[in-house]
């Protein structure tokens, strides 16, 4: 920054603290202009300044503001009154800075919800039952960038003439001492984001999960961890952020999200585990209760998962259980974590005898899914992962299947900013829609999402856990549940061989492993949970997109496809 100039006066503050109120008696006092920021962009845009927000977005409104104040910051003699989250550009904190006094208006935000009230009771910040903490929390989200200024004027108990009278205070005694003086930096290096904001938190979301425990937003990107500090900050937590993370994916990425961490001024505690779904077991979370007692983990503090499905259970089902339930946010690192584990709120530890036996729905605040993190997983397990994402465009986006059919399995270990984002988030958005309207699967909707996993789980008890992967169990499964779809007439052939030909050409197995007994998952099935009245519930497939639910599957019929997985 360079020398000050304290040519004009920027009123900061938040909505309703009475910028364009005091600002017209502050010029005239001092016989200065006064120009309203959100005017003076209207006037040049040719358009009213919700109308830019609703077409252009955001950044393109922002981009337009840093225009107008860089016009005005050229002139002198003015008072302006900024909009509220002009302090969220570096950028604009400069301009003001080098040209002018900057005088933040300040009031609490029960004072603030009622003169909004009062002056326009339709606003979106008011909606919703109670005004004032969604105020505040917005307030708390902007703060660091409001503390930036030369000085502080506390309105509350105040009139606009007592505030115009302080304004003018500072103007004598502070222009002097600036004038000159070097514009040190903000300390905030950072650039906010309206669209981070607590009072519209899915801004910006890939979907949202609506659950009876409150909704939350899903977040894919690339590079998109970066956000994950301003992201929690927007749902109005703070406290300690405890990591529960997999060991290996903290060394390769822990930096990165500590970072992001403390760019919102969040304190991250790492909790590193094992690798393994060994690991998903009552005794690793009894040791990670034992951790957040020793660091005197509060309420108001958080848990981040972050790794892959065996972490996002386990942190989950740690975050559920620890001190009657702390605040969860799912960063998912693998791609069965980002498009099935992190969505749908279901945490769970294993038993000596079975898999998820201690559990329970319990939603996160919210995911972020960064694909870039896909680019450090080996490649067995990017594959596999593609397994549940190719399932969700089988059973319920017919346009999806095709467009992986176009991009071919060149997608599967090929990542790239544009299209890995694209296809895993069109998916995710996909599931959020399921378990939205079946959170706790009591209407069968969210039975269509276990398409593959009828043999896929049998396939895998009967190898033993940890011989074959999920996604290449629920491969072999979809295979198995086209076929047997074509096989009893609900499907043709041509699109049981598309969903094969697919999965293969992703690099996933179609095909039993040699030493499988096709008998012996026949028999697994029957433990399946889906089992009702004594008999397996197949999901099964009447077109791409359309899926069924049958009972009535002959075991004959079903050994008869399972052979035919072995001998190809």
């Amino acid at each position: 920054m360079g020398g000050r100039k304290p040519r004009n006066i920027y009123l900061t503050g938040f909505s309703g603290t009475g910028k364009s109120t005091v600002g017209p008696t502050v010029a005239r006092r001092l016989g200065f202009d006064f120009i309203d920021l959100d005017a003076e962009i209207e006037r040049a845009a040719g358009r009213p300044v919700p109308e830019i927000f609703r077409a252009d977005g955001e950044e393109a409104f922002r981009r337009l503001e840093t225009e107008a104040l860089r016009r005005l910051a050229a002139r002198d003699r003015l008072v302006v009154a900024t909009g509220g989250g002009v302090v969220l550009r570096p950028e604009n904190r400069r301009l003001m800075a080098e040209s002018g006094l900057v005088v933040c208006l300040e009031a609490r935000p029960e004072t603030i919800a009622r003169r909004l009230e009062a002056l326009a009771p339709t606003r979106p910040l008011l909606a919703g039952p109670d005004p004032a903490a969604r105020i505040a929390g917005l307030k708390e989200y902007r703060q660091p960038f409001y503390a930036t200024a030369d000085w502080v004027v506390q309105t509350d108990l105040l009139s606009p003439e007592e505030v115009a009278a302080e304004v003018i205070r500072a103007w004598d005694l502070l222009s002097p001492r600036l004038d000159g003086a070097e514009a040190a930096p903000d300390g905030w290096p950072g650039t906010g984001q309206e669209g981070l904001a607590p009072y519209c938190p899915d801004a910006g979301a890939t979907c949202v999960v609506r659950s009876s425990a409150g909704d939350y937003p899903v977040y894919v990107g690339w590079g998109n961890l970066a956000e994950l500090g301003w992201r929690i900050r927007s749902l109005g937590l703070g406290g300690r952020a405890w990591v529960i993370a997999d060991r290996a994916v903290w060394n390769a990425w822990g930096e990165r999200l500590l970072a992001s961490l403390a760019a919102a001024r969040l304190e991250g505690r790492p909790l590193p585990v094992e690798p393994g779904e060994e690991h998903k077991s009552l005794a690793e979370a009894e040791r990670l209760y034992g951790e957040l007692s020793r660091g005197r983990a509060e309420r108001q503090d958080l848990i981040i998962a972050f790794g892959g499905g065996v972490i996002g259970d386990l942190g989950g089902f740690v975050a559920a259980t620890y001190l009657r339930g702390l605040p969860l946010v799912q960063v998912p690192t693998s791609l069965l974590a980002m498009v099935d584990a992190a969505v749908g709120g279901k945490v769970a530890v294993n038993l000596p005898v079975a898999k998820n036996l201690v559990g329970a729905f319990y939603p996160p605040r919210l995911v972020l899914a960064d694909t870039e993190l896909l680019t450090t997983l080996p490649t067995g397990e990017l594959i596999a992962g593609w397994a549940e994402v190719i399932k969700h465009a089988v059973i319920l986006d017919p346009e999806l299947f095709e467009q992986f059919r176009r991009v071919g399995g060149r997608a599967a270990t090929r990542l790239d900013p544009e299209t890995t984002p694209a296809l895993v988030g069109r998916s995710v958005a996909i599931k959020a829609r399921v378990v939205s309207e079946d959170e706790h699967e009591r209407t069968g909707l969210r039975m269509v999402l276990n398409f593959g996993h009828t043999v896929g789980h049998a396939l895998e008890a009967v190898l033993g856990y940890g011989r074959i992967r999920h996604g290449e169990a629920v491969a072999i499964g979809m295979v198995a549940a086209a076929r047997l779809s074509a096989a009893l007439g609900l499907l043709d052939k041509e699109a049981a061989d598309q969903v094969e030909g697919l999965l293969a050409d992703f690099g996933l197995p179609v095909r039993l492993p040699s030493e499988v007994d096709p008998g012996a998952i026949i028999g697994r099935i029957y433990y399946d949970k889906k089992v009702a009245g004594g008999r397996p519930r197949w999901v099964l497939l009447r077109r791409i997109g359309e899926t069924v639910i049958r009972a009535d599957v002959p075991d004959g019929l079903v050994l008869e496809v399972l052979n035919g997985l072995k001998d190809g």
